[in-house]
């Protein structure tokens, strides 16, 4: 058996342990791990764009001294000083930040300047640490100019033996040039990359208009001739693509630090010649792979789904070429690419939520004034930490050269007393007045340093260096002159950074996004069959492949029998009537299949028990529909109006219980013909039945008792047509008609010898 184990005696009276509320302890540790997760994990800084691990690795490389132009360094010994002095994680996710710092598709500006196989653009991992190697960039050497000149404040690391910068001086505005995205505990952030001229240019702005609005610092229009001469115009992601949003909206996220961005798929038509033609794309959305991307419009294919494309190929080198074949030639590639959009990631939308950590220490979602502002003040806090800096430096120089100065004028007693003393600091700095400092410069002097040509030098040197004071005292004393010492910084960034150079390019582009026919781009998304749509008398639907010429061999459940049937397309809108006067809408396609009897109507739709099916036919929104009750009232309506969008449906006809709809057919021709229960057949002109939207309608034929039994549009020229039982067909002219012919709401007259018994115009 196992030993028992109690908690040791204390020595005392209490047993040891200590009790704790658990919701105060679960309260206060959850507190402390959120806390750990949003300041040393997930959020960046505003000041310098980066995470506690990208900050670190930058500065281990900085120690490493692996510049731009010096050598390359294995990425694992990179990974294993960050690791061993400054990141007590695991080196794979080490690794994985530094391998993202260095891929020109995952971040718009690199800070690592990645030698060997770091991924791509398909998803593919980097090759292992030992193989790769990597050093800065410019960028980077940018983020981290004047740390060793008390820019920043610096911390003990983990294990308290070494030091790391809580933050860099960021002369780089890397949390908007290169976006950040992290996910904390009740908080997430999501910035997109920016083009840095634009930034610069904003910064600018910002500087000589300190009161400026958001919208004073971006830029709708672009400058006509000098790209760098405009300010932010949005988000410009390193794989490129096109942001289709409306302007507005990309003010509106810009000024409150939340929003999104639509992007798309770069892509041309290519001539194949003999009329053929294909499509390329050559720019995918940021942030999508590229192997998944055609592996999901692979499956759409094979589903089915996309019915205008007929085969898709990945032909990318270095470049992105994925090329997408059409059905036909008679296909519009514009309807093709929408179906795309909608189906696939070649359409998708990146989010906009600038929480970031101000000054390092709070949580707050920033609007794009604020970012630019925030960072802004960093550099001049910066600059003023490095200008006190230079100026303690110069102050300590001029000290020791003052000494020089003394020495050279005194040498041959300097000589005397160094020899013949036996402590001649002491005795030197009484002789003179010298400093502590001073005296320890004059003993350490080489005699080589003794020459004439030395002390000219010196005379320079201290001559230079208080011009150079002065200047320095000049600036910490004048907000306007940093203020213009940082505006000069950032001219130097845009130049560095600006049009003309191939990282500063702008890469995205900004267009509107085509307006199409919604029920185009649906039936693209369709692929078009011939269907026949049988419907039952217990409102049963199913669709049959291909047009059937006659419907006696279809099978129904027990007591079931057929409705009504028609030939109608997949890509077809199928509209049904019910008895309470609603329209509901079904998309052929979605129509069960001919195997076995279909499904219930009110498993498609949200229809209710008490109602059933009047009609359904093939939507058509061109035409106008008849719609009429049981008890002769009806009305127009175009058939635009009753479609639905929703499983509810849309009320059209208002009808009260015993009434109920009863007919519905399209409006052809100038004339109405209505026969009710009774037999009495009345015809007038179609324009004394109004044209509405919803509602009751106006009475069409007035009963005693019964309601409709059939009703007919027609051309009076032509003739009203009916067919009798007996299959032979009647046709009464305009003179014929004189005896039924009235004004709506009559009660019309006995039907014509030879009308069916049916009540039915056939």
């Amino acid at each position: 058996m196992s030993k028992s184990q109690t908690p040791p005696d204390s020595g005392d009276d209490s047993s040891g342990i200590e009790p704790v509320d658990l919701k105060k302890a679960l309260e206060e540790r959850y507190l402390a791990y959120a806390l750990s997760t949003i300041m040393h994990r997930a959020l960046p800084d505003v000041r310098d764009g980066m995470k506690p691990v990208h900050r670190r690795i930058v500065h281990a490389m900085r120690l490493l001294r692996l510049n731009p132009d010096q050598r390359f360094a294995k990425c694992a010994s990179i990974v294993g000083e960050v690791m061993g002095k400054f990141h007590p994680h695991g080196d794979q996710s080490i690794y994985d930040a530094l391998v993202r710092l260095a891929q020109p598709f995952s971040v718009r500006y690199p800070l690592v300047d990645g030698q060997g196989n770091f991924g791509n653009i398909d998803g593919d991992n980097a090759a292992a640490m030992r193989y790769t190697e990597a050093r800065m960039t410019v960028a980077a050497t940018d983020l981290l100019s004047g740390i060793t000149e008390d820019a920043v404040d610096f911390r003990p690391t983990y294990n308290e033996e070494n030091e790391e910068p809580t933050v860099l001086p960021g002369a780089f505005p890397n949390l908007l040039a290169n976006g950040s995205t992290g996910i904390a505990v009740g908080m997430a952030t999501s910035i997109p990359p920016h083009n840095v001229a634009e930034l610069a240019k904003a910064c600018l702005h910002l500087i000589d208009h300190p009161d400026c609005t958001v919208e004073d610092l971006l830029t709708k229009d672009p400058h006509p001739e000098d790209a760098d001469e405009n300010m932010v115009r949005g988000p410009d992601f390193p794989t490129g693509g096109i942001i289709v949003d409306r302007w507005p909206s990309i003010v509106e996220a810009y000024r409150t630090g939340r929003g999104s961005f639509r992007v798309r798929a770069k892509w041309t038509v290519e001539d194949q010649g003999r009329g053929t033609w294909q499509i390329v794309v050559t720019e995918i959305p940021y942030g999508v792979q590229k192997a998944k991307l055609i592996e999901k419009i692979a499956e759409l294919l094979m589903a089915r789904k996309l019915p205008l494309l007929e085969d898709v190929r990945d032909e990318s080198a270095e470049d992105v070429r994925v090329v997408l074949v059409p059905k036909s030639r008679t296909v519009d590639p514009a309807i093709l690419m929408e179906s795309l959009f909608k189906l696939s990631e070649l359409e998708n939308r990146f989010p906009l939520n600038m929480n970031v950590l101000s000054r390092g220490r709070v949580p707050n979602v920033l609007s794009l004034k604020e970012a630019l502002q925030q960072w802004l003040d960093h550099r001049k806090e910066v600059l003023v930490r490095r200008s006190k800096h230079r100026l303690a430096e110069i102050e300590r120089r001029l000290e020791i050269l003052g000494g020089y100065l003394i020495a050279y004028l005194n040498i041959d007693e300097v000589i005397r007393i160094i020899r013949e003393e036996d402590e001649p600091k002491p005795v030197m700095m009484v002789r003179w007045n010298l400093t502590d400092t001073q005296a320890e410069a004059i003993l350490n002097l080489r005699l080589r340093a003794l020459r004439k040509l030395e002390e000219f030098e010196i005379k320079t040197e201290f001559d230079t260096l208080t011009k150079e004071k002065a200047q320095i005292e000049a600036l910490l004393a004048s907000d306007a002159k940093q203020w213009k010492t940082i505006r000069w910084e950032v001219e130097k960034l845009r130049d560095r950074f600006g049009s003309h150079t191939d990282l500063g390019r702008r890469r995205t582009q900004f267009a509107d996004a085509p307006e199409h026919d919604e029920s185009h781009i649906q039936q693209a998304m369709i692929e078009k069959e011939p269907i026949t749509v049988v419907v039952s008398e217990k409102g049963w639907l199913r669709a049959l492949k291909g047009h059937l010429a006659e419907f006696d061999g279809l099978a129904f459940k027990e007591g079931d029998k057929l409705k009504l049937a028609f030939h109608a397309q997949t890509t077809d809108k199928i509209l049904v009537l019910t008895t309470g006067g609603k329209f509901y809408t079904i998309g052929a396609d979605r129509l069960p299949g001919g195997r076995g009897h279909g499904e219930p109507i009110r498993i498609i739709v949200d229809m209710e028990n008490d109602q059933d099916i009047v009609t359904a036919f093939v939507h058509d929104p061109e035409r106008r529909l008849l719609v009429a009750s049981h008890e002769g009232y009806g009305f127009v309506v175009p058939e635009g109006e009753v479609a639905a969008n929703t499983r509810k449906g849309k009320q059209v006809m208002n009808v009260k219980t015993p009434d109920e709809a009863a007919r519905c057919l399209p409006v052809t021709g100038d004339h109405v013909a209505i026969v009710g229960e009774n037999r009495k057949l009345l015809v007038f002109p179609l324009a004394q039945i109004p044209e509405m939207t919803r509602g009751k309608g106006v009475r069409l034929q007035r009963y005693k008792d019964g309601g409709v039994s059939d009703i007919k549009t027609f051309e009076i020229d032509k003739g009203l047509t009916w067919t009798d039982s007996a299959g032979r067909a009647f046709v009464k002219g305009r003179a014929d008609l004189v005896e039924w012919t009235g004004d709506r709401a009559a009660a019309g007259r006995m039907v014509p010898k030879g009308f069916p018994r049916t009540g039915k115009f056939g």
